[in-house]
């Protein structure tokens, strides 16, 4: 006896539109494009304001242009300047680059809408002479801006490189003894300096405000040189006939080994 095959049930499928998944991935979608839109390209969020402390007014405009510029930035091929896109440390490089000036910048945002960019200015030590130009010079050995009236004046014989503005041309421990050298000659000794010349790596001249030179070994103990000197210019040297002298040499020895200038003989 044969046996009745049971009917196949097909079960009913649901209409795509109840599927609770679909609609759960079309809120997260919405959602998603939603908040994007909110943060990135509403209104609310733009960059709209810049306000700069600690740079002289006459550079604030070229810095707030600055900053303007590379606060935009695109999102879906959407031009933007969302406050959240703002790569701080990249702005940051670029003031640096552009503005030899600065020498520190902090930038903060301030939501919804504005940039707060505080900087520090560099302050001139001295000035710093390649050569055919001279440029103010910081505590860290960075030029910033042309200058030769910023005392002492330092001049280098040795670079052949071109300067340019933001270059550190020496060295910080280097740049502090050449003012210590400059301080001691003109409020220990009372020679006025009129510039300082490296004229190499183990030779620095000094030349005086009275027309005659120093010479001394920047590698070799500056303090003793400068004993030296003091010790010829207090004991064997009087004020008034320095103005005789045509050189001092410091570099070599235990004694400072003056020249004199010769004087003409009259007939």
């Amino acid at each position: 006896m044969k046996q009745r095959r049971k009917p196949h049930r097909y079960k009913k499928r649901k209409p795509i539109y109840r599927n609770l998944f679909l609609w759960l991935g079309i809120f997260v979608l919405l959602l998603s494009f939603s908040l994007l839109y909110f943060l990135f390209l509403a209104d609310f969020f733009q960059v709209k304001e810049i306000n700069v402390a600690g740079l002289q007014e006459v550079l604030q405009g070229r810095l707030k242009l600055l900053v303007q510029e590379r606060a935009e930035n695109n999102i879906l091929s959407f031009p933007t300047r969302s406050i959240f896109l703002v790569d701080t440390g990249k702005m940051t490089e670029d003031i640096l680059r552009k503005f030899p000036l600065i020498s520190k910048v902090e930038i903060s945002r301030n939501f919804p809408d504005s940039l707060n960019v505080s900087v520090a200015e560099r302050k001139g030590l001295a000035s710093f002479c390649g050569e055919n130009v001279c440029f103010a010079m910081d505590e860290e050995g960075v030029v910033f801006e042309n200058d030769g009236d910023t005392k002492p004046l330092i001049r280098t014989l040795i670079s052949e490189n071109e300067i340019h503005l933001g270059d550190k041309v020496i060295e910080k421990e280097e740049l502090r003894q050449l003012l210590e050298i400059n301080s001691y000659l003109e409020m220990d000794l009372g020679v006025a300096v009129k510039e300082l010349i490296i004229a190499s790596a183990e030779k620095l001249t000094v030349l005086t405000q009275e027309g005659w030179e120093l010479y001394l070994n920047p590698r070799e103990k500056i303090e003793w040189q400068l004993t030296k000197l003091k010790v010829l210019l207090n004991e064997k040297i009087p004020q008034g006939e320095r103005e005789r002298l045509e050189w001092i040499e410091l570099r070599f020895g235990n004694f400072a080994n003056p020249k004199y200038r010769e004087q003409a003989t009259t007939s």
